[in-house]
């Protein structure tokens, strides 16, 4: 065998090891992010009573769903503006106006809050965008890009990027310190869902029905996968497996190892969130039910209809879900066991607001017509 020939037959070789690699590391990526989950859950008793400790007053409440950190929620408003609270106590440590209207829901890390905005050129009729970094402590603009069209659904921040998908087609990575492109990609169809990151990989769901999964440094498509519904809500990775609805009625689940179909399971209408929990997948429908499936098989476990209908994605504790029901005066917990009702938290209005609860610490918030409500258990008296 000549030089030649021993290294052409080499090459195939490495070059599945390459693929085996890469493969095993995004596994390896979304089991640690799962094993982070399900080791450390919500710290708040979701069964337990809860009661209001603090309201931020406000008619200009969005639906969008707010950021926050350990410290400070980050709360979209009408209008284009953005205001930071002190999550303790619900006190405005800050307001940025930046103009138009918020376009999707905002996003944090150790040093910036990130918001997208749009719009209007009434001369000529057409809509444009912005990303802004924000500084998380005073609200100041770090940077900011124009786009030709608004970013729709939500941020996410990576390692060192932020990550966009666009009403026109496009997917942004740009830049976390500088706001420079690091690459851009164009599609045939437009994007409002929630991307997710896991491992190597970022997902986005678009308009058109497809999954895309792509390589978070570099844009480059590695799979896709293509329903028959617009997919516009959060998505979910656990042990390796990526779940995520659809507006044909059905949810998905597909191995990122093997790049293919593992279960669809149809449920009565448009699926518009999913969350993994550590024993099955809760799927709400706009059929007002909330699904709860095997994550191996998607069987159904049980299945429970609430009062109004589900847009948002629940907040998840190991004793519960809690989900914010439209046109109903109350969020209502489930026991993750059996589906049954295990709590309720009065709003104390009819809820119209899509945006998800959100955890903070000890603390549930919700946001309402007129206002955030966070939610905490009562302090015990200890006595003298």
């Amino acid at each position: 065998m000549t030089r030649d020939s021993a290294t052409s037959q080499k090459k195939p070789w490495k070059l599945i090891s390459k693929v085996v690699c890469w493969c095993l590391l995004a596994l390896l990526g979304s089991s640690i992010q799962s094993a982070a989950r399900y080791s450390a859950p919500n710290q708040v008793a979701l069964s337990q009573p809860l009661t209001v400790k603090w309201r931020y007053q406000s008619d200009q409440i969005s639906n969008l769903t707010p950021a926050a950190d350990k410290t400070t929620v980050f709360l979209p408003l009408a209008g284009g503006t953005l205001v930071a609270l002190n999550a303790a106590d619900g006190k405005l440590l800050w307001k940025a106006e930046a103009g138009g209207e918020m376009s999707a829901s905002p996003t944090t890390d150790d040093r910036s809050v990130y918001a997208a905005s749009r719009y209007s050129e009434p001369e000529q009729g057409h809509v444009h965008g912005t990303l802004r970094a924000l500084s998380k402590s005073t609200g100041v603009t770090l940077w900011m890009r124009t786009l030709p069209a608004p970013v729709g659904g939500s941020l996410v921040a990576g390692e060192n990027a932020l990550f966009a998908g666009s009403t026109d087609g496009r997917v942004y990575a740009l830049d976390k310190h500088t706001g420079l492109t690091l690459w851009t990609n164009q599609y045939s169809e437009g994007f409002s869902s929630q991307p997710l990151l896991s491992g190597q990989l970022i997902y986005l769901g678009s308009d058109g029905g497809n999954l895309l999964a792509l390589e978070q440094a570099t844009g480059r498509l590695v799979w896709q996968y293509r329903t028959h519904g617009a997919i516009q809500g959060p998505i979910a990775v656990a042990n390796g497996i990526v779940y995520f609805g659809s507006g044909d009625g059905y949810v998905y689940a597909f191995s990122e190892l093997r790049a293919q179909l593992l279960w669809h399971r149809r449920t009565g209408a448009a699926v518009q969130s999913v969350a993994a929990v550590e024993n099955g997948l809760l799927a709400a429908s706009l059929d007002n039910f909330v699904y709860f499936l095997s994550l191996k098989k998607g069987a159904l476990v049980w299945r429970r209809q609430l009062p109004g209908r589900i847009s948002a994605r629940p907040v998840t504790a190991p004793d519960g879900a809690l989900f914010t029901p439209l046109s109903t005066d109350s969020a209502i917990v489930l026991s993750l066991r059996d589906g049954k009702p295990a709590n309720t938290l009065s709003l104390g209005e009819e809820n119209s607001s899509s945006a998800a609860p959100i955890v903070v610490e000890d603390l549930v918030l919700i946001a309402t017509s007129h206002g955030l409500l966070a939610f905490a258990a009562p302090q015990q008296n200890t006595g003298p």
